[in-house]
């Protein structure tokens, strides 16, 4: 007598409620990394979110599983606006800019903590997420100073660092005032961008900025 293999049951698909609290977990989170950093509370992460702790430890059952969740989701649709920019055909340093603007509005400014943060920093995710960016705007920035727009003595690091500290609020300002301060964001960039153009008019002090300059400190 034969006994019948068992069917492997399939995983039942989250609710649609309970998706939305985990992506409002996540917008929550990124908000206040960027205005207070990676060790914010998580009950206030919860009270921004308007969900309750136990939910927030549902999802995450730790702080560095919070963290690597909102390093890697800024980092994917950093990674999208990339791809678009790339994919456009005409003046490259206008692509660039496009980029730029877009990677303020995607909070980049939430990445600066997590790199002297204590969380792991070689995830797998982390390690995947981090080296499609760096390739993608180097492409960016690549083709742009082969095109004469862009100065040669800029890199990917000096773009991430200018992006992100111009993306988030003085020290000391709370999330509340974080609207009225994304007023400035992009008028700020654009400044930084008028700088990075090419010809240069002035000598850079120091040297260009790699990602291996930033992970080293």
């Amino acid at each position: 007598m034969q006994t019948a293999t068992p069917v492997p049951r399939k995983a039942p698909r989250p609710r649609a409620d309970a998706l939305r609290n985990r992506e409002r977990i996540v917008t929550a989170a990124r908000e206040m990394f960027v205005a207070h950093g990676p060790d914010v509370p998580l009950d206030e992460i919860a009270r921004r979110a308007g969900v309750g702790n136990a939910t927030v430890y549902r999802n995450f059952p730790d702080r560095d599983a919070l963290v690597r969740e909102v390093v890697c989701s800024v980092m994917e649709r950093t990674a999208r606006a990339a791809e678009e920019a790339l994919a456009e055909t005409g003046d490259a340093f206008e692509a660039l800019e496009r980029f730029a603007h877009a990677a303020a509005d995607e909070r980049i400014s939430a990445l600066c903590p997590m790199v002297s943060s204590t969380f792991d920093q070689h995830h797998p995710d982390l390690e995947e997420s981090r080296e499609r960016v760096e390739s993608l705007v180097a492409r960016l920035m690549d083709r742009a100073k082969a095109a004469g727009r862009l100065r040669e003595d800029v890199e990917f690091g000096d773009l991430l660092v200018g992006v992100s500290q111009l993306s988030r609020p003085p020290a000391g300002t709370g999330c509340e005032s974080l609207e009225r301060f994304n007023r400035f964001v992009h008028r700020h960039v654009q400044l930084l961008l008028d700088g990075m153009r090419a010809p240069a008019p002035s000598v850079l002090p120091g040297t260009a900025v790699t990602m291996e300059d930033l992970r080293q400190g």
